[in-house]
Formats: structure tokens, sequence, C-alpha cells
């Protein structure tokens, strides 16, 4: 990536952040799961919040909901598929600026093999502040809901009470922390 003075790059610590996801199960309560070893990077643009961009890849086999089995079942064929689609992607197309520490960021997600637009809630980023080490951090969390068919995945089993096991419906929240790049 190209920088000047008008933009500071940052890239996304993996050890440090986090993808989380929420589906309602059996339509009584939420199941949550989490994906790790995520990478990426935010250009900032220093005068123009809206000519900055983000991207990120989440490696779906790093899935975890507390169920071995479960992560199994979501890793195959019936759900993301791992082998074939090993990664979830996110590139920015619109950074709009909501308040002072608020943004909407609009881009391409990829699940599945699907590409469709999405926008992300942030708040953030945070103050920068400086590790043990010398490097320069910030930090933001962004949210959004999708409707998982909408990305193929659409495995589902009826209830005898009606309903289904698992809803359409997933709320996914990223917690990001990132290094200032050497500029």
């Amino acid at each position: 990536m190209t920088s000047d003075a008008s933009t500071t790059t940052w890239n996304i610590d993996p050890a440090h952040s986090a993808a989380e996801f929420k589906v309602k199960h059996m339509m009584i309560s939420n199941v949550k799961g989490s994906f790790s070893g995520l990478s990426g990077a935010l250009t900032e643009h220093n005068v123009d919040s809206t000519l900055s961009s983000v991207t990120a890849s989440v490696p779906v086999a790093t899935i975890s909901t507390g169920d071995p089995q479960r992560d199994g079942h979501l890793k195959s064929e019936d759900f993301f598929d791992t082998k074939k689609f090993p990664t979830l992607d996110f590139k920015s197309t619109k950074v709009v600026r909501k308040g002072e520490a608020e943004y909407e960021v609009s881009g391409d997600l990829t699940i599945h093999g699907v590409t469709k637009p999405v926008t992300f809630a942030v708040e953030g980023p945070s103050a920068p502040g400086k590790d043990p080490w010398g490097n320069t951090r910030i930090g933001l969390t962004a949210t959004t809901k999708i409707n998982r068919k909408d990305f193929g995945l659409a495995w589902n089993a009826a209830l005898e009470t009606g309903g289904f096991l698992v809803s359409d419906e997933v709320s996914i929240t990223l917690d990001v922390q990132f290094i200032k790049a050497a500029q």
C-alpha cells in the first residue's frame, strides 16, 4: 500500500482482535461464536475520512462456538465449507463520519463465495496509545447484522413445535486493535 503524508496505515493485530457472531438457536436463546487470526489494514486519511479504507480477512477454520461437534458442522459443506471457502473477506467502499468517534463503513463482504454489500456501525477509533514496545495502537468496534441465507448458508432443520433450528439473522461484532505501520 502506498502511503503519503495525508494517510496513516494501521495493520490489524490478530493477537488482540476478534470477529464474533450471535445467532438464535431453536428460537429460544442465542448461540455465540468467534473467529481468530484476523488480518487486514486500515488506511486512514488524516484530512478527509471519506477517503479512508479498510480491508479484513478472517480464516473460517478458526471458528469456535465452545462445542467441537457444532464447530465441525459449521466448517462442513452444510455451512461455511472451509475447504472450498477458507476465508471471510471485507473490503470497504465508503466511509462516512457520523459523530466524534462514530462512522458507517460500507463495503463488500464475501462469505461462502458470495459477495454482498453490508454496512458496519463503527465506534472508534480510540485515541492512539503507545504499547511497551514503542508501537502506536488504536482500537475500534464494528457491528452489523446479515441474513446468512443471502450468503448461501441455507442449511436448517424444522422444529416439531414450529420454527427452525437456526435463525436467518446473524449479528456480527468485530473488536479490532490496529498497530501503526512504519511510514
